[in-house]
């Protein structure tokens, strides 16, 4: 018992000083006039396990931790974030943007991975290295870019819609690579059956549709029944339990658990009581938001970088801008008609995170990926989350500019 008393102190400990550091961070950045989300990172950064977190001030330990715990609340922290953004988006809208949505975040996938499996096999990586990097570069961090455009005050502008539609589109279909690349991994085979991979790319985007659906239907039956929620804070209650059911379904069916939770969000976004939904959501975003981000920058390991890792790493960070850029900002031209706006959908979809860190995690258990790729791996998912902010802000200041010149 005492043991574990001890544990659960050291996890309390690592969340108190992750989250003070990350409010901190975040006042000093917004007076500098950067992204909040931007200080809460680098707070994680600073204050994490591998920096000034690794000091053994808990009783010869260091005085940050990420053990499973942390990670986990970090898990449930980004599921929060994505039913916040879901209900930015009704799925009336979501569905009248779904050629744009599908188009832009299957390029998103399309290109990242193709590219950087060239690439990376020009550089005498071996197929199944250069098969996970590609993985690694597939998925955005769209919790990133939707608290950058919330601080903007930007999530109700045509390109913040076509941001959120593609990147659950880009999620999803990057979980779809990812299980292939886990298969191939788990078995050795390089050359998995196309008509499997097809099946399976399918049987994800229909487990998708099957939850959205399943959410609209349900929802506003299940929160409309004023008669049965009459005692303080049920309606809140019961909107929180959905979005955790339908992250914990997302995940059992092999889909990341923000899928569930942004379908939940979705459906109560078309429903009467949104604006109480709203208010409520506020007060957890608070907390919440810099917790995710600071447990995201604790993971940040910098004590293996050598010239091998830095070269590899800027290799690696060129193709994933470069990529997302040309992957989802020109078909958003396509439909957006705006260059612009076009620009600031690809600067949106830079941010990698989730899928990029269980890659890398996969790989180095496996033994296919050496410390060097896991390394560069880590420092691309670091550095594109951190530029991304700071892009998007100069991006709509240019474009204030050219809207007040004209």
């Amino acid at each position: 018992m005492a043991a574990e008393q001890e544990a659960i102190i050291h996890v309390l400990i690592s969340l108190s000083v992750l989250l003070f550091a990350a409010k901190i961070f975040a006042e000093i950045f917004n007076k500098l006039k950067l992204p909040a989300v931007l200080g809460e990172l680098v707070a994680g950064i600073i204050v994490g396990p591998f920096a000034l977190g690794s000091i053994p001030i808990f009783d010869g330990k260091p005085l940050v931790i990420l053990n499973e715990t942390v990670l986990q609340i970090g898990q449930i922290a980004g599921i929060v974030i994505l039913f916040i953004a879901g209900l930015q988006i009704t799925p009336k809208e979501f569905l009248r943007g779904g050629v744009a949505s599908f188009t832009i975040g299957a390029c998103g996938v399309i290109v990242p991975f193709f590219l950087g499996y060239y690439v990376f096999t020009l550089f005498g990586l071996q197929g199944l290295q250069s098969i996970l990097i590609a993985t690694a570069l597939t998925a955005t961090s769209v919790a990133i870019s939707v608290s950058v455009l919330t601080q903007f005050g930007k999530m109700q502008t045509k390109e913040a819609k076509v941001i959120l539609g593609a990147a659950v589109v880009d999620d999803i279909l990057a979980i779809a690579v990812l299980s292939v690349v886990v298969t191939m991994v788990q078995t050795g085979n390089l050359s998995p059956n196309i008509v499997d991979i097809i099946l399976l790319v399918l049987k994800i985007l229909g487990i998708f549709a099957a939850l959205l659906i399943g959410a609209i239907i349900i929802m506003p039956k299940i929160v409309h029944a004023e008669k049965l929620w009459k005692a303080r804070g049920s309606i809140e209650g019961i909107v929180t339990a959905s979005f955790f059911g339908a992250s914990a379904i997302a995940a059992a069916v092999g889909l990341s658990p923000i899928v569930g939770s942004f379908s939940v969000g979705m459906a109560v976004a078309s429903t009467r009581i949104i604006k109480r939904v709203e208010g409520y959501v506020d007060k957890l975003e608070i907390i919440f938001g810099p917790l995710f981000f600071a447990i995201i920058g604790a993971q940040v390991d910098l004590t293996g970088v050598n010239i091998e890792v830095l070269i590899l790493s800027a290799i690696v960070v060129i193709v994933a801008v470069i990529s997302k850029l040309v992957g989802c900002g020109l078909p958003s031209l396509l439909f957006l008609r705006d260059k612009s706006k076009a620009m600031i959908v690809g600067i949106g979809m830079i941010s990698r995170g989730e899928v990029g860190l269980i890659v890398a995690g996969i790989g180095v258990t496996s033994g296919v990926l050496s410390s060097n790729i896991y390394t560069t791996i880590i420092i691309m998912v670091a550095i594109t989350t951190l530029v991304t902010p700071m892009w998007l802000k100069k991006a709509y200041s240019k474009e204030k500019e050219l809207v007040d010149t004209n």
